[in-house]
């Protein structure tokens, strides 16, 4: 039954940037060990929506539940907070590593400083997710030394050792150049083989296709489609679908 479980749901949720509407309206369910690709042009609130399960945006109205966490609350405590950041990890498009910090410093960070693990047994678990992403070697390298897909794959490395219910992906494989896509998409497919609940904000059309459970095409703000990916990105019913999905198409001929 717990396998089934919802972790995210949002009701009608919105949010707005002064006068302008970005979410109008998102009503979603993601189950425990989905994997969820959020597609669409630019500026159509993906990004945003992403941001806001896991509060680095709050949202202007509906409702919004991760974890059995509500955030709807505009007073969210500091300890919630943490309880949610600790259970719902991120991983950016520009992977946000600290360039002062070695490898191994950057992933033994949050768990000593969140989950108050001591210097042992944070730099066994940063060891244990480097071998799992392939860079076990990488240990006391320094981000600069590192390729993009690397840099991306200690970004993936540093989030799990949060050991984390959710993880969420914006745009990973964007900032790189096409021949380090492939080493990032295989960890992801890799996690995604294990039963990690994924939320996946990307243009990889491919992966979306091949690993995802769920696919949701936004659209000003709204999901206007969403299904089987198999279905949705061979035989899409809304026409900006199909539109955006030609565009596509036609970049990648």
């Amino acid at each position: 039954m717990s396998e089934i479980a919802p972790v995210i749901i949002s009701t009608h949720l919105q949010k707005k940037f002064g006068d302008l509407a970005v979410l109008r309206g998102i009503d979603c369910q993601i189950n425990r060990g989905e994997v969820v690709s959020i597609i669409g042009s630019s500026g159509c609130g993906k990004s945003t929506l992403l941001r806001c399960f896991n509060r680095l945006e709050v949202i202007s109205g509906g409702q919004l539940i991760v974890n059995n966490i509500d955030l709807s609350q505009a007073d969210l405590s500091r300890r919630r907070l943490l309880e949610l950041r600790a259970r719902v990890g991120m991983v950016f498009q520009q992977f946000n590593l600290f360039p002062h910090l070695s490898v191994l410093e950057n992933l033994c960070l949050a768990p000593q400083k969140v989950l108050g693990q001591t210097s042992l047994e944070s730099k066994e678990t940063a060891s244990f997710y480097l071998n799992k992403v392939g860079l076990k070697e990488k240990a006391n390298t320094y981000p600069e030394q590192l390729s993009g897909g690397q840099k991306q794959r200690v970004a993936i490395a540093r989030a799990l050792c949060m050991k984390p219910e959710i993880l969420l992906f914006d745009e990973p494989t964007s900032a790189l150049d096409p021949e380090l896509v492939g080493e990032v998409l295989q960890v992801m497919k890799q996690l995604a083989q294990e039963g990690m609940t994924m939320v996946v904000v990307t243009h990889e059309m491919q992966f979306a296709r091949e690993v995802a459970s769920r696919v949701m095409f936004l659209n000003k703000g709204q999901v206007e489609e969403e299904g089987n990916p198999r279905e949705v990105l061979t035989n899409p019913q809304s026409e900006r679908l199909q539109t955006f999905l030609s565009r596509i198409n036609m970049s990648l001929a």
